[in-house]
């Protein structure tokens, strides 16, 4: 049945963005160039929307401060300040290329563990 899930994160400069993540996560590549890089276990939720229906991607991590604290020292900026809600504390990191990746440490259990 299901064996994973494929993210697709699309960039204006792929390339910055690729050599940034090599530095975080495993990766293989997947054939002239194109590099694939291994996650940590996922979850999937359904939340209700008034609006169109769509998709977003965050990373979740056991300590937001340290792990901020650690992908800066690798060159990624906070996008603003972290803010918390009921289900954790999340904050955005700004990759090379300029796009945003939600970071957050849930407050809530978590399906892989």
């Amino acid at each position: 049945m299901i064996t994973g899930a494929h993210v697709i994160l699309y960039s204006k400069d792929p390339a910055a963005d690729r050599e940034f993540l090599k530095g975080l996560l495993g990766h293989i590549d997947a054939g002239e160039g194109w590099l694939i890089f291994r996650l940590p276990p996922a979850e999937l939720a359904v939340h209700p929307t008034e609006g169109a229906p769509q998709q977003e991607l965050y990373l979740m991590c056991d300590n937001l401060d340290e792990t901020v604290r650690q992908l800066t020292e690798k060159g990624a900026e906070a996008d603003g300040e972290a803010t918390t809600a009921a289900w954790g504390t999340r904050v955005s990191i700004r990759l090379p290329s300029g796009s945003v990746l939600p970071l957050y440490q849930p407050r809530h259990p978590t399906a892989h563990g």
